[in-house]
């Protein structure tokens, strides 16, 4: 054993709960009352999890995220891989703080004994800095996180403000207790490390900085880096402090700088004495890290800072309120809420500075009091989340999406492109489309509006038709070809990019770019720019051009107008990004009656019914196989984003029941409740996406178009709860609260039987999208036969 001792670790076990009085609660017969985000269990799909997945000391789209790492700093060549924390690790590497898409960095970790200043391996743990922990001595609820580092004898505890992250560190009695401050190392999906720097400064501040080279950036961005400022103060003065570079010691230095520098504070502790340790974060300069701090923290203690981080997760998981479900079925609903509010954290500072995409600091305008107008954000690519995120936004979380939107406008005024994905503001394109300007169009169609509307519509036209001098961060790289042939050619010289000549993924985006064109066109409908309706209308026919009449598939089409030869169906990754020509045939979301009229209704729906019967053996993904593409060779992946509205289709294609049927299959049995099993078995939850699927699919609300409507509407499943509450946005919406109430629900009762909207009979499993945010109550009525004559029209 390293440590000096272990102690007796009742002095060390975790604390109870603090107390979350003034919560909202939930009642459950049987189940006890329970607070949202006492429902919530972070572990879940931990064993094949994405950097940001395990924050749970975070608060809601939180910039400080302070985490257990078990191999964050092995990094991942690609820049998307799961890193960071393995549920099935038994050994913690040190607290990040830092936990973005393409962001990560400033480590934390308390040791006891031999001074070693390496992170070491998982194989190997006495290699380095390192502990081992159990399992029975880990909590993390939503705004907290505790460890014991048992070689250490050390209980580590996290939480967070927005901006600041919240150590609390309790050692045992020892003249040799160190807190590591390892600031250049590479972490998760960050990239190796170019420079960083560390200070400890003579008023008692630990601070400095990292800069990055993040995978993505590098691919869709070169030559940029990225950079992670902090300023840390401790509540107890050192007896000794150092640096490093790796593992070279430099005892009674104040400052390193360099790849693998860190800095040491060492403390005399009595057994169950603690260091408090204050960590103000930022993406634009030491000045606003230390700023963000004092705004947020100055005088707040960890135990505060812990109660108000857990009311205000149940302030946000309480915006939806569901009731009457099995236990398991309440876990899958809030942990899944909880992912889809974690993913996209903050990256402006309390004063509105914000790192802009050309490595400099913008400002945001300020209100009469000095209040920053909105706030920006980082963000992983919008692929596939109109199908879940941005639904979910707009129902519950209007004001974040919103900023959201600001967020995407600040780096177009910058660089004159949308960029899909942005780190710090830099392009991380993530697949190299750009699905901004269909989210910008849905959000006008459901009324968030509170944006510049006229830059907001000349970014997304200009996103949709132009492909001249367009850098390869603002992804479609092969929009030209669409736009001049109404369709993208393959080619195949061109097998996994899309350039300005060709794309080896080119029939999967002449769908994706057919339907962000419809989305716009609605928004050009809106704002009176009719020329530009009729030529983005024109260009979201394209999918047309690739169905094969006699496969009845999509089929990827050389620029001479040729099918592709040796045509595999089920191969991924020819002419298809992440997915097949089988899955993505369904892609066609703003004009599904359309395919179903080409292929035929009831050939129609027996494929779709089949692809779920056989999908069903594979636990509707890649089985049991830990892997995030695990699925693209099946008939149906939901582990990945472009299947993950065709469940719902059969709401249009006359048979509205087997939507009811699939969509609770899918819940019930690809998503669990384990570290193993959670969103499938190592599926990738993209920042959310899968979770606030189970969101929108558990209340029985989805729409298959995603919001591009130009009136919006939802189409009715079946509710697994008894009762669900959406609270409204009254900045937005004209309604308090929408009802739905669900009666006769079971695990048998799945088909609707009958609906009564606001009191009257209402025959239809399509609502507008305008009557559930004025307010009122739905009924829904559950048996286990179908009613044949409840239909998309009444």
């Amino acid at each position: 054993m390293r440590s000096i001792s272990i102690l007796a670790l009742s002095i060390l076990l975790i604390t109870s709960a603090c107390s979350t009085s003034g919560s909202r609660s939930i009642s459950l017969s049987g189940s006890g009352t329970k607070t949202p985000s006492e429902w919530v269990d972070p572990m879940i799909g931990t064993a094949h999890s994405r950097w940001f997945f395990f924050t749970p000391a975070a608060l809601p789209f939180g910039m400080a995220k302070p985490a257990p790492s078990t191999d964050a700093h092995l990094g991942n060549a690609d820049g998307w891989q799961a890193v960071g924390y393995d549920f099935r690790h038994t050994s913690i590497e040190g607290f990040a703080n830092f936990h973005e898409f393409q962001v990560g960095g400033v480590v934390l970790m308390p040791t006891v004994g031999e001074l070693k200043t390496v992170p070491g391996e998982l194989d190997n743990v006495e290699s380095g800095y390192r502990s081992n922990f159990d399992k029975q001595d880990e909590i993390a609820t939503p705004g907290y996180y505790s460890v014991v580092l048992k070689d250490y004898g050390v209980k580590a505890e996290l939480t967070s403000t927005e901006r600041v992250a919240l150590h609390r560190y309790t050692y045992p009695e020892s003249d040799e207790s160190h807190l590591i401050f390892d600031i250049g190392n590479q972490q998760g999906e960050s990239g190796p490390v170019k420079t960083a720097q560390v200070t400890y400064t003579e008023d008692g501040r630990i601070e400095g900085f990292v800069t990055t080279l993040p995978a993505y950036i590098q691919k869709y961005q070169r030559g940029a880096d990225l950079t992670m400022y902090f300023s840390a103060v401790a509540d107890v003065e050192p007896d000794a402090w150092g640096t490093f570079i790796k593992d070279d010691v430099r005892p009674g230095s104040r400052s390193e700088e360099g790849v693998g520098a860190g800095l040491y504070l060492t403390f005399k502790t009595k057994e169950g004495s603690s260091v408090n340790v204050k960590v103000g974060l930022s993406y634009t300069s030491v000045e606003n890290a230390r700023l963000n701090l004092e705004s947020e923290a100055k005088d707040l203690s960890f135990d505060k800072a812990w109660k108000s981080a857990v009311d205000m997760w149940n302030d946000y998981l309480g915006r939806i309120m569901v009731e009457g479900g099995t236990d398991e079925d309440m876990t899958k609903f809030y942990t899944g809420l909880y992912h889809a509010l974690l993913g996209r954290g903050v990256a402006s500072d309390v004063n509105g500075a914000y790192p802009k995409n050309d490595g400099g600091v913008g400002q945001i305008p300020l209100d009469e009091n000095g209040v920053p107008l909105y706030k920006h954000y980082n963000t992983d690519a919008i692929w596939g989340a109109f199908w879940n995120l941005t639904q979910l936004w707009s129902l519950a979380y209007p004001e974040y999406y919103a900023d959201w939107i600001q967020s995407q406008l600040l780096v177009y005024r910058d660089t004159g492109w949308l960029g899909d994905g942005i780190a710090n503001s830099r392009y991380v394109s993530g697949v190299g489309t750009n699905f901004v300007s269909l989210a910008i169009a849905s959000a006008y169609n459901v009324g968030i509006r509170n944006f510049d509307v006229e830059t907001g519509y000349e970014a997304a036209l200009k996103n949709e038709i132009e492909g001249d001098n367009r850098p390869e961060g603002a992804g479609k790289m092969d929009v030209g070809l669409f736009v001049k042939y109404g369709y993208s050619p393959y080619n195949g010289n061109y097998h996994m990019q899309s350039t300005p000549q060709g794309s080896g993924f080119a029939a999967s985006h002449t769908m994706e770019y057919a339907f962000s064109s419809y989305a716009v066109a609605q928004l050009a409908k809106h704002l009176g720019k009719m020329d530009d309706y009729n030529k983005l209308m024109e260009l979201s026919n394209g999918w047309k051009h690739l169905f094969d009449s006699e496969t009845k598939l999509i089929r990827p089409k050389d620029e001479n107008g040729k099918f592709l030869e040796d045509f595999d169906p089920l191969a991924p990754w020819i002419g298809f990004q992440e997915g097949n020509a089988v899955q993505y045939t369904y892609y066609v979301p703003h004009q599904i009656e359309e395919l179903i009229s080409m292929v035929g209704e009831d050939e129609f729906n027996e494929r779709l019914n089949k692809s779920f019967e056989i999908s069903r053996e594979n636990i509707f993904g890649g089985g049991q196989t830990i892997d995030a593409f695990a699925g693209l060779h099946t008939m149906y992946n939901h582990g990945n984003q472009p299947n993950l509205h065709i469940s719902w289709l059969f709401n249009f294609s006359g048979k509205p029941w087997l939507s009811q049927k699939w969509v609770r299959a899918i819940c019930d049995e690809f998503y669990g409740t384990e570290g193993i099993h959670g969103y499938g078995f190592g599926q990738d939850e993209d920042q959310g996406q899968l979770g606030a699927w189970y969101v929108m699919a558990a209340m029985g609300l989805f729409d298959v178009k995603g919001l591009t409507g130009i009136d919006p509407k939802l189409q009715i499943g079946s509710p697994l709860f008894d009762k669900i509450t959406i609270k409204l946005n009254k900045d937005y919406y004209k309604g308090d609260t929408f009802v739905i109430e669900t009666r006769n629900n079971s695990k048998e009762n799945i088909y609707i039987e009958s609906i009564n909207l606001n009191g009257a009979d209402y025959n239809s499993v399509q609502l507008d999208y305008a009557k559930v945010v004025d307010g009122g109550k739905m009924v829904i009525t559950l048996s286990d036969k179908p009613n044949f004559n409840v239909v998309l029209e009444p």
